[in-house]
């Protein structure tokens, strides 16, 4: 029987070691043709369902209180892993397609060009604005060695807290905790097999994992909060409102016209609450015009009841 050298062996384990596994093909439970209809039909129920509003929101300081990546040399406009927060939350919340989001963490910066290139106007208001920070952040590597095979792992892990805050009142009235994780594994064997440096891409995966972990709870919550606009102006009978086709408004949508409640502070908090208007009338969108959503209207008809005696900014279009 012939010997079998060290060299051959090696050999032998390594293509062990780097040899893809056989993915097994298995069908779906329903034909194709089921599925197609199937997709059909819910495109169908998708079309029917009413269009959501959308709520306008504001990302608003998100900061890194980890030690990892700071130091002395950076000022609050070099927070990459804050910004990072942000840039990600901004984008999952815009993608999501039901909210207007405006910047608020470079505000500063944002009034400075204003001035400089005399830009007039104010900046849009908005109904909720989104704090929060990088609370736990951190990195490490692990791995085994043996006679001929070792196996390396590089694990990062991240948490982002977050909160809602009512811009009216300053209050949080929402937080929550999102976490993640993201690994990188390599193995081999004499030798042979796959090799990993230090895989800067792991932080980002960490960071979107934690935000993906918190983000449906988040929307969830906001999309709870009333939707309202206001009247812009009636002139030879037609009445112009706030809001356009970006926030959802379509010819036929009808709205509820309501008198701003009475502010009232409490003496059991000392916030002050807002009581429930009174409703006036009801209108329907005739169309829409305008370009963005700074620029944005509708016009829209009276359908039932009347505005006459009311002024107008007292009163308040709610969905």
């Amino acid at each position: 029987m012939k010997k079998i050298t060290i060299t051959t062996l090696a050999m032998v384990l390594a293509g062990c070691a780097t040899q893809t596994p056989h993915v097994a093909v298995k069908e779906a439970p329903v034909s194709q043709e089921q599925q197609i209809e199937a997709q059909k039909t819910a495109a169908e129920i998708t079309a029917t369902q009413p269009l959501q509003l959308k709520r306008k929101i504001a990302i608003g300081r998100m900061s890194n209180e980890t030690t990892y990546g700071r130091s002395l040399l950076r000022d609050d406009y070099m927070d990459p892993l804050g910004k990072q927060v942000g840039d990600m939350l901004s984008a999952r919340l815009i993608n999501s397609g039901n909210f207007l989001v405006f910047e608020r963490p470079d505000l500063a910066r944002i009034e400075q060009e204003r001035a400089l290139f005399g830009a007039g106007g104010e900046l849009v208001g908005v109904d909720t604005l989104i704090v929060g920070s990088l609370t736990e952040f951190g990195r490490n590597v692990t791995g085994e060695s043996g006679f001929l095979s070792s196996t390396k792992t590089q694990k990062a892990h991240a948490k982002v807290e977050l909160r809602l805050v009512d811009v009216n009142t300053g209050q949080a009235f929402f937080s929550a905790t999102g976490a993640g994780e993201a690994t990188l594994e390599s193995a081999s064997v004499a030798g042979f097999g796959s090799r990993a440096a230090y895989d800067g891409t792991l932080t980002d995966k960490a960071i979107a994992a934690a935000i993906s972990d918190v983000i449906d709870e988040m929307i969830q919550k906001m999309m709870e909060r009333p939707w309202k606009t206001f009247i812009l102006d009636i002139a030879d009978g037609q009445v112009f409102i706030s809001g356009g086709k970006s926030q959802g408004l379509a010819p036929g949508k009808q709205l509820k016209v309501m008198t701003a409640g009475k502010q009232i502070e409490s003496r059991q908090t000392g916030f002050m609450i807002t009581l429930p208007g009174a409703e006036v009338a009801t209108v329907e969108v005739v169309s829409t015009f305008g370009d963005s959503e700074s620029n944005e209207g509708s016009l829209v008809k009276i359908i039932s009841g009347t505005l006459d005696g009311h002024r107008l900014e007292t009163l308040e279009v709610v969905e």
